[in-house]
């Protein structure tokens, strides 16, 4: 009878997550602070660039989970460093909409392609099915994390509780901090 290799992969896993969010974590710093800006500051520049158009600060919020008022510093900070303009919306006069400076989001995707111009090379060696596998983890991984991330916002992760949904026994401790692989 052969053995289940599961808890060791799952085991593997959990180390090689954590080391992936770390790196990330750590190269979002490193280019946090090439640019000048705060990690935060380059993550919401970022998704501001995926928007496809200007967005309200409260859109901003939504899209980094800072509270409305955080969110509008966050935009004081980017746009005094120059990357982002504040811009009446045409339909409607009372909406204060936020873009990104064209020739600065143009840098910072240079930048960006510079660096992770590799990236698109690590998956050459992949079939379709194989690629379709890393983006459906990927979806499901920024889902799972903004849903933490919201839980650890507003507080609710405060005793033991399971993670994960019924059946996967992750469990975090007493003090919140929850033991869950890759979070």
């Amino acid at each position: 009878m052969a053995v289940s290799e599961r808890p060791r992969l799952m085991a593997e896993l959990a180390v090689v997550s954590r080391r992936y969010m770390a790196s990330y974590a750590l190269f979002n710093q490193a280019l946090a602070d090439h640019l000048g800006l705060h990690p935060t500051d380059l993550q919401c520049l970022n998704l501001l660039t995926l928007e496809g158009g200007p967005v309200t600060t409260g859109r901003i919020a939504e899209l980094t989970g800072l509270t409305t008022g955080a969110a509008t510093r966050l935009v004081d900070r980017l746009e005094r460093a120059g990357y982002v303009v504040r811009e009446r919306d045409a339909g409607d006069r009372r909406l204060v909409l936020v873009a990104p400076v064209p020739e600065k989001a143009a840098e910072f995707g240079r930048v960006w392609d510079r660096l992770g111009g590799g990236w698109v090379a690590l998956f050459d060696d992949l079939d379709d099915s194989e690629l379709a596998l890393f983006i459906d983890h990927m979806r499901r991984t920024t889902d799972f994390g903004a849903e933490q991330a919201a839980r650890l916002r507003s507080g609710e992760v405060r005793e033991v509780q399971e993670v994960g949904g019924p059946g996967r026994g992750v469990r975090g401790n007493r003090r919140g901090r929850g033991v869950v692989p890759g979070v």
